[in-house]
């Protein structure tokens, strides 16, 4: 094994690793979850904290330094804090990041920050608790802001705020989710309605694109100027004139696919290189199969120089673009799905 970063056909590198916990989630937003019913993966198939463990201790020999939670909601899987605490051991791990809803962040955010979680990312779309209870069919928007206040009681600085923006749903929010998380001392990104799986409602007039926000919030701050920063990072960050800081993931008008270094690995050990890929490799079975770690980085090694995924970029480029996939072939393969690859 090499310290050394990876390279992919694109010299893009292998240095962040989305892990997936579970595919279970207690919401049911519509850009990902807007089905009644759903296939679930079979609970012998979900990987164990210590075969997560063992991958990441390969991944890490392979250059791998940063790693995020996701779900589902990743605060469903028992005993988190007790992965974060294995996680944390590997030296060449500099940044675990946690992805969530905040449902259940106030019970567990202090155990998180002592086992090791470096930062909180938290899925933020309206602060109206109506909206929420009609997008989401949920009415926990009160545990979600306990959950945001709790992450900072806890310590953890850099909290983020994800809002996927949606017209007709919220996007008379922009300001006032602004002016919330300046509030909260957190940083809010607005994230363009994308057509990843699960997405069966999108559309492309009820995208709001980063163009489009910028100048709504123009008009309420003035100039707004960019922040200069790693061509790694998924969010373009802007300086307002009011002190407070914005992040803007445009995946889908101006994709980022020539600077993504980011691959995921489902709760159930499948390897996916793109979130909008349909294959992935499959270290599950390596795992249980008794393949030696310096085999298994091997497979990685070998999938990840072949990688050449722009799915993104692809997409903009679909005529009559439409929603990725229909219901009947997100029930035939889970893998599509946004909730088991993970955010």
């Amino acid at each position: 094994m090499t310290a050394a970063p990876l390279t992919d056909m694109f010299h893009r590198p292998l240095k962040s690793l989305r892990i997936s916990v579970t595919d279970r989630c207690n919401m049911r937003c519509r850009y990902c979850m807007p089905e009644q019913e759903y296939a679930w993966l079979p609970r012998d198939s979900i990987l164990t904290f210590e075969e997560i463990d063992r991958l990441v201790g390969i991944f890490a020999g392979l250059g791998v330094d940063k790693l995020r939670l996701t779900g589902g909601e990743p605060l469903l899987r028992h005993q988190l804090p007790k992965l974060v605490r294995l996680l944390r051991r590997h030296r060449g791990i500099r940044d675990i990041a946690l992805t969530t809803n905040a449902i259940l962040l106030a019970r567990y955010a202090e155990e998180l920050r002592d086992a090791g979680l470096s930062r909180v990312t938290v899925s933020l779309d309206t602060l109206r608790p109506d909206r929420m209870l009609e997008f989401a069919r949920s009415g926990r928007h009160r545990d979600v802001l306990d959950g945001i206040a709790a992450a900072r009681q806890a310590g953890f600085e850099a909290v983020k705020l994800n809002v996927v923006v949606v017209r007709g749903y919220n996007d008379d929010e922009l300001i006032d989710l602004v002016e919330f998380a300046r509030a909260e001392r957190a940083e809010v990104r607005f994230i363009e309605y994308m057509d990843v799986g699960g997405a069966t409602e999108w559309s492309m007039d009820r995208v709001v694109t980063r163009q489009e926000m910028l100048e709504r919030l123009a008009q309420v701050y003035g100039v707004i100027t960019p922040i200069q920063q790693s061509g790694w990072a998924p969010a373009e960050r802007f300086a307002l004139q009011s002190g407070a800081v914005i992040g803007i993931i445009a995946s889908t008008s101006e994709p980022f696919c020539r600077t993504c270094d980011r691959s995921r690995l489902t709760a159930d050990g499948t390897w996916l290189l793109c979130l909008y890929g349909e294959n992935g490799l499959d270290l599950r079975q390596a795992l249980r199969d008794g393949s030696t770690d310096d085999e298994i980085a091997g497979r990685i090694e070998d999938t990840w120089c072949r990688r050449n995924d722009r799915g993104a970029e692809l997409r903009v480029t679909t005529p009559e673009r439409g929603a990725l996939y229909q219901l009947e072939s997100l029930r035939a393969d889970p893998h599509r799905e946004m909730h088991t690859r993970g955010g």
